[in-house]
Order: structure tokens, then C-alpha cells, then sequence
């Protein structure tokens, strides 16, 4: 069928089915892959991936892998095969196995029912809670990993730089470069205002051209742990969006004098300050941190996120924790511009961002009619 002639229900279901036939094809890609590899070997058929199907080196490189990984995960393999997972979470299962011991029973059955970002964070908890030594050695082998590079891109001629790093590393490098970009938007003039991905770019720049500006404030590393009263410990320790880790790196980092250490009472910090002022406050902004852990519409770090008000305040809402949330600039755009709502999720206790109702539902008739930007339009 056409696409154009189809219901929404019908093209909903027909991508789902897509979706389950992207998997059994990755199923079979990998055994087939892993059959070659076993015959000819992993340097052969890399050259195959890479000539027959075009594959950069790069993924032919990440499918040989993940196909070895996966011909030791019967449970997973299976799934994959007959689309009950998809290939995305078929290969985070298959990397944390190849960093140390999981429960794959667990894994499989997460990746059924969760979507990406949820499930990343699913894998990093189970492979935290099966290790001996509290994750301590995946984060050994994480920054002994560590990578990073520049070049010259031939294809578009500009400098190009990435890195891979440890995630308390990545964490402390997120939080000064999401510190100096909120620096550069207060100094921006706001109608020239740049886009997200020009003043990260500028703050990146700026850090290592021009060190002699100092580092720039508000960029403590935040962890949170909860204190056990019965044996007197602090347990599940964790950065900001969730990522655990090891109790003897939470020690370590707390003789670091730049480690911020969140205590949210409302006998030590004023945490709803009513109509008394727009802006959160730095102690409403970490509650929200802990909180929200990242943007609630799309998962954006919770660096690059704003506090927004649900209820507007130009509507009288005030500033206070029940009526503040954490969304990234474009989940504040598609809220203020485009009609798309805030709402508690009561079974998870979570705040969600989702978009406003179809205007022009199958059956019915709805009265919505997104809010036009420009009033000349009106007439």
C-alpha cells in the first residue's frame, strides 16, 4: 500500500513490522557473519562486509564484533532472530558481556519492553550489580580505554576531534562545557542567538584557546548515594543521570574538594520560592538534577536543560519543586511554540513531556489547532 493512503494506526503497525524485520535480518546478517568469520577469519571477512556491502571500516569492524559476541548469548540471539528485541539492543547486550559477567535473562527480557535510553541505563546497573568488585574493574578498563583524536576531514575540510572517556571523566568534562556554553548565553545578544551545536563548539574553543579566563563557575561534579541507617554506609552511588559507580571511587571523590554533596531538606534549603523570583535557585536546580536526572522530554543531559516552569509563569505558576521540571531548549521550544504538554507519570513518578493531540483524529473531530507564531497569518 501507499503510505499516503494508509491510517496512522496502519502505518504505526506496518513500522512495527519493519522494525521486527530489521531485527531477524540482523539475526541472520549475524549468523552469517560469525559463520564466515569462523571459516575465514576476521580480517577476511571485515574486507567482505567492506566491499560486498559497502560497509565503512568502522562497521564492519562493529558487526564482526558484535556477531562473535552475540554467538555466545543464545538468549539474546534468540530474541533478536525472531524480532523480539531490536539489533540496537542486541549490541549493548553483547558489549557488556564483553566487559564482564551479566544476567542475560534479565537484559533480554528489559529489552522488550524499554526503549533505548532506558534500557542503556538498565544494562549499566545490571552490570554494576553482577560485578565482584562493585564495578570497579569496568571502570578500570573504561580509562585505560580511553581514546581520543583530531583530523582533517576529507570529505568536508574542517578540523574534526572526538574522545571517549570514562564516565566520571566524561562527567567532570560535560559539566564545565555545559557550564561555559550557559556563560556564553547570558553574554549573546537575544535576537542573534547561536544554535545549541555553534555554542558548544565556540565553549570548547574557548576552553582550550583561552585557559587564562579560569574555569568557569558552577562546575562541581554532582553524585548522589543514599545513606544506609542500619549499617551506617552511603550505598547505589551514582552521577547525575544515573551512571553508577564504584563505592571506592565515590570515597576517592569525596576528598575532592570540588564534589558537590546534595542535602535536600526544607530545614536547610528553601526549596519553593513562590512568585518570589522566575529563576531557580542554584539548590532547586541540583534538587531537580537528582530529581529529573535529565531533560524529561527527549533525555538530554540534565547540564543542558533548563528549569521550566509547568505551569507558566507568565500564568501565575509559581517557582516551586512541583512545578518545575528539567527539558532540554528544543522540549522548551516544543512546549512554548508547538503546544506539547507536561505531565506526572503516576505508575513511574516521573514528569514527561508529550506531544499535543491529533488534529485530525480518525474518528471524532478535535477542536485542537496548533497556535499560529505569527498573528499576520490570522488573516
Amino acid at each position: 500500500m501507499d503510505p499516503a493512503g494508509m491510517s496512522s494506526a496502519q502505518r504505526r503497525a506496518a513500522l512495527v513490522s519493519v522494525g521486527r524485520a530489521e531485527a531477524r535480518l540482523a539475526g541472520w546478517k549475524a549468523h552469517l557473519i560469525n559463520a564466515e568469520r569462523e571459516q575465514c577469519g576476521e580480517k577476511m571477512v571485515e574486507q567482505v562486509l567492506r566491499n560486498e556491502l559497502q560497509s565503512s571500516r568502522r562497521e564492519a569492524s562493529r558487526d564482526v564484533k558484535t556477531s562473535t559476541q552475540l554467538a555466545e548469548l543464545p538468549t539474546a540471539s534468540a530474541a533478536l532472530e525472531t524480532g523480539l528485541i531490536p539489533a540496537g539492543h542486541a549490541r549493548l547486550i553483547a558489549r557488556a558481556a564483553s566487559d564482564g559477567p551479566i544476567d542475560e535473562a534479565l537484559l533480554t527480557e528489559a529489552a522488550q519492553r524499554q526503549n533505548y535510553d532506558q534500557f542503556t541505563k538498565t544494562v549499566r546497573r545490571n552490570q554494576q550489580d553482577m560485578s565482584e568488585d562493585d564495578g570497579q574493574s569496568i571502570l578500570a578498563r573504561q580509562q585505560e580505554n580511553r581514546t581520543a583524536r583530531t583530523f582533517l576531514s576529507r570529505e568536508t575540510g574542517k578540523f574534526l576531534m572526538s574522545g571517549e572517556y570514562d564516565p566520571i571523566t566524561g562527567a567532570r568534562i560535560d559539566t564545565v562545557l555545559a557550564s561555559k556554553e550557559r556563560e556564553l548565553w547570558n553574554a549573546e545578544d537575544p535576537k542573534k542567538r547561536r544554535t545549541p551545536q555553534q555554542r558548544m563548539a565556540d565553549a570548547l574553543a574557548e576552553l582550550i584557546l583561552e585557559p587564562e579566563k579560569g574555569k568557569a563557575k558552577g562546575t562541581a561534579l554532582m553524585v548522589i548515594a543514599e545513606y544506609d541507617v542500619i549499617n551506617q554506609e552511603l550505598v547505589n552511588a551514582r552521577l547525575a543521570d544515573g551512571t553508577p559507580i564504584p563505592t571506592a571511587e565515590l570515597i576517592r571523590l569525596a576528598c575532592d574538594a570540588d564534589l558537590l554533596p546534595g542535602v535536600f531538606r526544607a530545614a536547610t534549603q528553601e526549596m519553593n520560592l513562590g512568585r518570589k523570583r522566575r529563576t531557580a535557585s542554584d539548590a532547586q536546580r541540583a534538587a531537580l538534577v537528582y530529581r529529573d536526572e535529565e531533560c524529561i522530554g527527549c533525555g538530554a543531559s540534565a547540564n543542558r536543560s533548563f528549569a521550566h516552569h509547568v505551569r507558566f509563569w507568565r500564568n501565575g505558576g509559581p517557582t516551586d519543586m512541583p512545578n518545575l521540571v528539567l527539558v532540554c531548549n528544543k522540549c522548551h521550544h516544543n512546549i512554548h511554540d508547538d503546544g506539547w504538554e507536561v505531565h506526572h507519570d503516576s505508575a513511574e513518578n516521573r514528569f514527561k513531556v508529550e506531544p499535543p493531540p491529533d488534529p485530525f483524529p480518525e474518528t471524532g473531530v478535535d477542536t485542537y489547532r496548533p497556535p499560529q507564531r505569527n498573528p499576520v497569518l490570522l488573516s
